[in-house]
């Protein structure tokens, strides 16, 4: 278009459409990200489009870019708002919100005019937006569906649909509602899918749904995350909290997003941060809408300097200012640990990423650390002289930089002086800044070093002990253990309990290791437990915590069972197999009874007569 050149700004490409380069100038766009200058690419004009950039790159003004040509054409303007001419598709309300808002300025001088379809919502309220016509809708899958059925919207003459995070809408089991979606909209539209990764499922529905698409990578995956400083924090497993609090204590960012696996996990984290001082909010799916967005405004607007979310609940929401992320929990997976992550080091800024790993579970925590490829350096937490040391620097530096008092302060400044000596103001002033400030966490030191069973193994070997046979029999976890404290969990065969997954949620809610079980034990309606007597004290300490396990699911103390189990128990002996014989020893051949004497009591014994049975010979 001849009129871009004369109207974009002198620091960004001539070939922004002419709408949107002024909006592009009024918000500080002074250069484009990479997946933002991809768009402008001449041989993807008018294309299907399968993208793939690393999250916070720009990727909502990157498609707002891509079909700009495409909704608009040459005009600068768009005309009365009737049906449709754009769909986006974004997995959940939060991100479907977020991008009904970045579009919304982008398109300003254009005139657009924007409905949202999410769940949540007043779906009335909805039909009576689509009803005074709209030039784009935002909308989550589910709700989207449901406009489409009861025919309050009209996508026949849609040109571009944009699918957000394609991925994770597959992940949420959105499929049928994509496919019933793209089924509705004209087949010569425009398909552009936008995705972290491209796995299998998003190659076959662009294939099935895109024409040609065109692959566009803007990063390589040894790029990703790039602006961001992992930290692996090791703490003693009793200590998390502490260190979590002391992060948050030694942080220059202003907003931190702190994740949690469990929604019980979230709201005992962030009620704990409110009662120590911090601005903190919570974040997960049980919230009500309202709750949520209020949430979210918060953490805009600097009310709340701290959100404790959910994977789900902060999936792809955009927080300004988040310098610092803090995973309260391992991820599971590489997917989820970049997901997390890239809710900081969002387009060029950069960011810190924490993950705060009992030590007994760092090998875990380094395992998935290599699936997702980075690098990540081993710190210990935080401590009170740390954080003090803080204190001091910022309450000294908050008084040197302190401006020589104004005039209509002279007066009362002489009052103090003459009351008061210099060092009585100082530490008044001392204590007034520490009192407004939260109390440090006490943590213990964690050894760095590696001290795994290899090590252990190594260290055998120095010392002149046997060398490692990797045949040995290893250790048994519980059999053999004496003196117990058993505990009962509220599961049993009716819930479908297995030793499998029920060993790793007492060892991870207990905070205890697999040798430190004993029997497990499942009855129909709850599961007897046995923790060694060592450790029974801080196991029992550590379930009543908030928390520690999900929903419904409880631990408590059932008092001290047998020392052994049963099969353990003194004098008991097992009953011999039926045949102990090696297999090597034949069989004794079968020897006939020999025939009684008859004796001189006996009477003689009638002679047998008919037929000897059911044979066919003794038939007549």
């Amino acid at each position: 278009m001849s009129s871009d050149t004369d109207h974009a700004p002198a620091d960004l490409p001539a070939s922004i459409h002419v709408a949107l380069a002024s909006a592009l100038a009024a918000h500080g766009y002074t250069q484009l990200t990479p997946v933002q200058t991809a768009m402008l690419d001449p041989a993807h004009d008018e294309a299907d489009l399968l993208v793939s950039a690393q999250t916070g790159s720009g990727k909502t003004v990157a498609f707002g870019i891509a079909i700009a040509s495409t909704l608009l054409g040459d005009a600068e303007r768009f005309g009365a708002a009737q049906t449709p001419l754009g769909l986006v598709i974004a997995p959940t309300r939060e991100l479907a919100l977020q991008v009904q808002r970045e579009l919304a300025w982008l398109y300003a001088d254009a005139g657009i005019r924007i409905a949202t379809c999410v769940g949540g919502m007043d779906m009335r309220d909805e039909r009576r937006a689509l009803d005074r016509g709209a030039h784009l809708v935002v909308g989550t899958p589910g709700r989207l569906r449901d406009h489409i059925t009861k025919r309050s919207l009209d996508l026949s003459d849609v040109r571009a649909v944009v699918l957000d995070e394609a991925d994770e809408m597959l992940d949420l089991g959105f499929r049928d509602d994509l496919e019933f979606i793209l089924a509705a909209s004209p087949e010569e539209r425009r398909t552009l899918l936008f995705s972290a990764t491209v796995p299998r499922a998003i190659a076959d529905l662009a294939k099935t749904y895109q024409r040609d698409a065109v692959r566009v990578a803007t990063t390589a995956a040894t790029e990703q995350h790039a602006d961001i400083d992992y930290q692996l924090m090791v703490v003693h497993r009793d200590e998390r909290e502490h260190a979590i609090i002391n992060t948050l204590l030694t942080s220059d960012s202003t907003s931190a997003l702190v994740f949690c696996h469990t929604r019980e996990a979230v709201r005992h984290l962030a009620a704990r941060l409110t009662n120590r001082g911090f601005a903190a909010v919570a974040l997960s799916g049980e919230l009500a809408q309202s709750e949520r967005s209020s949430a979210l405004q918060a953490m805009r607007d600097g009310r709340a300097h701290v959100c404790v979310a959910t994977d789900v609940a902060a999936r792809g929401i955009d927080l300004p200012n988040l310098d610092l992320v803090i995973h309260a929990d391992i991820p599971s997976n590489p997917a989820t640990l970049l997901h997390r992550s890239g809710r900081t080091g969002r387009a060029g800024r950069k960011g810190v990423c924490v993950l705060v790993v009992a030590e007994h579970r760092r090998k875990a925590a380094a395992r998935v650390l290599a699936m997702a490829k980075l690098s990540a350096t081993t710190v210990s937490a935080p401590t009170i002289a740390d954080i003090e040391a803080r204190y001091r620097r910022q309450i000294l530096d908050a008084a040197v930089s302190a401006p020589m008092p104004e005039e209509h302060e002279n007066e009362f400044v002489a009052e103090l002086l003459g009351k008061v000596s210099p060092e009585q103001l100082a530490v008044a002033f001392l204590r007034q800044q520490l009192a407004s400030r939260p109390v440090p966490e006490e943590t213990s030191s964690v050894s760095l070093a590696g001290d795994g069973p290899k090590s252990k193994r190594r260290d055998k070997r120095a010392e002149g002990g046997p060398a490692y046979d990797p045949m040995a029999p290893r250790e048994p976890r519980g059999p053999d253990m004496v003196g117990g404290v058993w505990f009962t969990l509220s599961l049993g065969r009716k819930h479908r309990a297995d030793p499998k997954w029920l060993l790793p949620m007492i060892c991870k809610a207990g905070g205890v290791t697999k040798r430190e079980v004993g029997s497990i034990k499942i009855d129909d309606t709850e599961t007897r437990f046995e923790i060694a007597a060592e450790k029974a004290d801080d196991f029992a300490q550590q379930i009543r915590r908030t928390g520690s396990l999900e929903r419904g699911v409880t631990i408590a103390p059932a008092g001290r069972g047998p020392s052994k189990p049963p099969r353990a128990r003194e004098g008991y002996e097992p009953k011999p197999k039926f045949d102990a014989r090696p297999k090597s020893e034949p069989k004794a051949k079968f020897k006939p009874r020999p025939k009684r004497e008859a004796g001189p009591g006996d009477a003689p014994r009638p002679a047998k007569t008919g037929s000897k049975g059911f044979g066919k010979k003794g038939r007549k």
